[in-house]
Formats: C-alpha cells, structure tokens, sequence
C-alpha cells in the first residue's frame, strides 16, 4: 500500500498546509447517491465502495454505480466519518468527487487522514475458520438463473463464499454465479448481500475465479 504526505514542515497547526493532507490506499466503505430514490417509499439505495485516496478537498472511489457529473454522493468511512460532496470526474468503475465542508471540518478531517497514515500498518488478526480478505480488484459479475449478468462489487471473500454490492436485491436462498463460482444468498447487508458457494475453494484460486466470466447485459 502506497502512502504519500505531502505536509510542509509547520505541521497541521498550520491552516494552509491541510489542504495538502493526502492518504491513498484501500480502505472499505459505503455509498449513496441522494438523487436516486427507489420504490414507492423513496428508499436511497446505500451501495458497498472502496476508498482509493482522500484529501481535505476530493475523494476517489469505487463502487458498483457510478454517478453522473454533477450527481451529489455521500460517502461514510469508519476511518473519516459522513462525507458529502459532488461528483466531478467518472472512471471506469467509480468516481472523483469534490468534497463540501467548511475550514473547521477540513481541519478534522486533516487530523483523521494523518493519524490514519500513522496507523495504517496496524491491524487486527481475523480469526474465522475461514479469512476473509479484499480482492485486489473488487469489480466482479453476477449472472443469475435465467442467464442476466450484472456488475457488482466484491466487499470481501473467504473459501466459503463472499459480500457482493450491487444495484440487485435478491431474496434470500437465490442461486447465483459470482464470477465462476456458484453459490446461494445467505444472508441481506446493509450495502448487499452475502453469498455462499456450493462448494469451498482454494485460496489461491480465489482472485481468478471471481473475475466476470461474461460482459454484463446492457
């Protein structure tokens, strides 16, 4: 994991040097985008994402949707708390977007970003019968019984089966393939769903096997 600073030497005391305070590497989210209510109680869809960098003025992001220019997105990290903004930039499987706070919020978030470069190495051991890991690349396929494939999000993956985000609300025990692996809705996330495979599978396998086995229908 890349980690970069770039503040000068007066520290965070200084105003001006915290808008210089910049964390890159992977950290594991939420996301919605508040101008997409769906169904009749106008319920705003909260989508699993993937922190690139922050900084007190922008943030990069992956997820499942991708925003529009201009479409307002709110963003929570344990790390950095509620984060609200606009989005300025579309990549290929996320977004860019333009932070909205005052001076004192963008001090805090300073302190935020640096204690977490400071403590990023520190981590907690897990101890599931299975590990659960982040796939370096998260972006994945769902293809469903009837043969639809859909983007989706991997949160996180063992042997056993994996946390999908997607714009997709299956019900509970719905077989899928997630990449080339089958399995069957366990249990509902509050970003997704979990997923069980049919059958455990190698580590080392785990990465490969993910990957979209077919373009996602249009």
């Amino acid at each position: 994991m890349s980690l970069i600073a770039t503040v000068d030497g007066s520290g965070l005391g200084a105003k001006a040097s915290t808008h210089d305070v910049r964390f890159i590497g992977a950290l594991a989210g939420r996301y919605a985008l508040p101008e997409r209510r769906q169904g009749e109680n106008g319920k705003i869809p909260v989508y699993a994402c993937r922190l690139c960098s922050i900084s007190t003025r922008i943030l990069v992001s992956v997820g499942p949707v991708v925003g529009k220019e201009g479409e307002t997105v709110s963003c929570h990290f344990n790390e950095f708390g509620m984060l609200r903004g606009r989005i300025t930039r579309r990549l290929a499987s996320g977004f860019v977007a333009d932070l909205h706070m005052n001076d004192n919020e963008r001090e805090k978030l300073a302190a935020k970003i640096d204690w977490q470069k400071r403590h990023v190495h520190a981590q907690v051991p897990d101890k599931r019968e299975h590990k659960r890991v982040q796939p370096r690349d998260p972006r994945s396929t769902i293809v469903l019984a009837d043969g639809q494939s859909l983007p989706c999000f991997v949160i996180d993956m063992s042997r056993s089966g994996a946390a999908v985000s997607a714009h997709y609300w299956p019900e509970l025990g719905t077989p899928m393939a997630l990449g080339r692996i089958v399995g069957r809705v366990v249990r509902h996330l509050e970003v997704g769903f979990a997923l069980q495979f049919i059958q455990p599978q190698a580590f080392e396998e785990l990465e490969h096997l993910i990957k979209p086995a077919i373009a996602p229908t249009p």
